[in-house]
């Protein structure tokens, strides 16, 4: 049985890493959009590259929490797919073997030219100087706002192959990301975890489940598995 999951900052936050947009549109005191667009990159790229230095630091430091876990320890009865809104390596810290980043991670970095053209990164920076293989300079493996995202086809793909979907920690807000609830097919339950619940009326067979991650997920565990 194929269950399908989707998660968002939410999961992260337990880790102890800050959503990508607060309430006040800020990420760790930055405006997104000075270091989250190509336009910033253009205009500033020693910012925006040790901005994510930053990051990077902080996700290497944080651990996977107990959503990721039970999320992992699901695959000895299912066949579990994530698909990540976050820039993070947590899930696969936790031992998931299958997780699609929407977003790219932020453990790689990629070429200026060529997105496609990735690389594990050695250590915890990208310095102004460091090259791809074409001779262009090497940037964070994310996907900024204003650019494409490669991963969502095969996401929607996955969607539509759900016996089950999970929602976990995402506010239903950054498209496409937040379509692709529509490709599950409708007659499949829809577990949504979140402390608040999103906008979901319009979807069939929905069950909410309000509560943050790791409670929520700890929940999911139960009636999934007495469920078998």
């Amino acid at each position: 049985m194929k269950l399908v999951v989707l998660t968002g900052a939410g999961i992260s936050a337990e880790s102890g890493l800050k959503t990508f947009r607060d309430a006040d549109g800020l990420w760790e005191g930055y405006n997104v959009y000075d270091v989250a667009t190509p336009e910033a990159w253009e205009r500033n790229p020693e910012l925006v590259q040790e901005f994510y230095n930053e990051r990077r630091r902080q996700v290497l430091a944080a651990e996977p929490n107990r959503a990721h876990q039970l999320l992992a320890a699901l695959e000895k009865d299912f066949d579990v797919e994530i698909i990540t809104q976050n820039i993070d390596d947590l899930h696969e810290r936790a031992g998931s073997t299958k997780v699609t980043h929407l977003h790219g991670v932020i453990t790689r970095s990629q070429s200026d030219l060529r997105p496609d053209l990735t690389y594990p990164i050695q250590g915890t920076e990208i310095k102004m100087g460091d090259l791809c293989e074409l001779g262009s300079q090497l940037r964070p493996h994310v996907v900024w706002f204003g650019e494409a995202v490669p991963m969502i086809e095969v996401a929607a793909k996955l969607c539509k192959q759900a016996d089950i979907f999970v929602l976990i920690g995402t506010s239903l807000a950054v498209y496409p990301a937040a379509g692709l609830i529509d490709f599950v097919p409708a007659i499949v339950d829809k577990y949504i975890i979140d402390p608040r619940i999103p906008d979901v009326k319009r979807y069939k067979n929905v069950i909410n489940i309000e509560k943050n991650a790791v409670e929520g997920v700890a929940q999911l565990n139960e009636i999934l598995l007495n469920a078998r």
